[in-house]
């Protein structure tokens, strides 16, 4: 036959928990406990208060560019639960700040970082967390890295997971990133945050695809569309992504659909470019909204309990800004010292004399002649 079909596929969109907290429960077999969503729905009331006091940071001067998780914190959280602290890795982008928390960094450390202090990407010995990210696209190439090492090694019982968003899908470090870890099948997840806008571009101007997910069908890996807002299919989806990763099934992709519901960042005014129709539809989607309506329903969360965690909300975040705020102010020697696990000799004869030690007394290595004393 001259003609027939070499490839077919399909892209499955999984949610469980609707837009009004109502549960599909043959679906959420083997997921989440009311426990564990009371836990998660915490982390995300804290971490929205987080944003929020973030941002009146960012306006009263008091700290750098910031970018508001809020709308996202269901990947975040659902994700992190999926995925094993102290064990598995998180190579996030900078949206991802509950998920951080949950697998152990302190969360004023979120804070230094866009305060512009280098120490709030000192992550603590055995917290297995990248540093935020900044450039978009680059770290899923780390996250990959990290997972081809654990692979060599044989720690057979470990997965890396990246987070990115739908824009870093049109980036040439994306697809190599993906291209190597499905030629070399290692265990690492790419998580797709699918907010629907790469600043301020439409993801429909960015790219021709239908979904962000089937560009992971070019690499033959495991695609999944999901409802970002729901924790119950963010965790599934991450649980079952995991398991095929430590079981030698290599690497997934999960599209995440949800919404930033906040600006690109506090350098940015979406208002510019968003339809305030749109944002008022994905206000209604709010993944704590939804949650809430969930736990309401089974009878596990009242307002008193709410007022109580809003009240725990507030008083965390005060101490997290005043340890940011607190931070020791940082000595010369730190530039050098936390660069290297053992500084090399030229580093520390710079560290210690506070020049480029290389080019005083060797200036020939630059090309340099010396010169007769008198000419100097």
């Amino acid at each position: 036959m001259p003609h027939r079909t070499v490839y077919e596929a399909k892209i499955e969109h999984l949610q469980i928990l609707d837009e009004d907290g109502k549960l599909d429960k043959k679906l959420a077999k083997d997921t989440l406990t009311d426990d564990q969503v009371i836990h998660l729905y915490e982390q995300m009331r804290i971490c929205r208060e987080l944003d929020e006091i973030a941002f009146k940071l960012q306006r009263s001067g008091r700290m750098g560019t910031y970018p508001q998780n809020k709308g996202q914190e269901a990947n975040a959280v659902g994700s992190a639960l999926a995925m094993k602290k102290g064990v598995d890795w998180l190579v996030p982008a900078y949206r991802e700040n509950a998920a951080l928390f949950m697998h152990g960094l302190p969360m004023h450390f979120v804070l230094v970082y866009w305060m512009g202090d280098e120490r709030g990407s000192k992550i603590p010995e055995g917290v297995n967390i990248t540093p935020l990210s900044v450039p978009i696209g680059t770290h899923m190439l780390h996250a990959t890295g990290i997972a081809w090492a654990t692979k060599l090694r044989k720690e057979k019982d470990k997965a890396v997971i990246t987070y990115f968003g739908d824009g870093a899908t049109s980036e040439g470090d994306f697809h190599g990133a993906m291209n190597f870890a499905s030629t070399m099948q290692v265990p690492v997840i790419f998580y797709c945050q699918n907010n629907q806008w790469a600043i301020s571009v439409p993801r429909e101007q960015q790219m021709n695809s239908q979904t962000v997910a089937q560009k992971a069908l070019a690499y033959d890996m495991p695609t999944l569309q999901v409802d970002g807002n729901d924790v119950f299919a963010v965790f599934k989806a991450v649980k079952d992504a995991r398991k095929r990763a430590i079981e030698g099934g290599g690497p997934s992709f999960i599209e995440a659909v949800t919404y930033r519901l906040g600006d690109h960042t506090t350098a940015d005014d979406a208002r510019r470019y968003r339809d305030p129709a749109e944002v008022e539809a994905w206000q209604g989607k709010d993944p704590l909204i939804r949650t809430r309506k969930y736990l309401e329903a089974q009878g596990v969360w009242d307002d008193k309990k709410q007022t109580a965690l809003e009240e725990r909300a507030k008083k965390i975040v005060t101490e997290v800004v005043k340890a940011a705020e607190g931070i020791e102010t940082p000595h010369p020697t730190d530039f050098f010292n936390s660069m290297y696990a053992e500084l090399p000799k030229d580093l520390i004869d710079q560290r210690d004399t506070m020049r480029t030690s290389s080019i005083g007394r060797n200036p020939s290595q630059i090309g340099l002649k010396a010169q007769p004393a008198e000419t100097r």
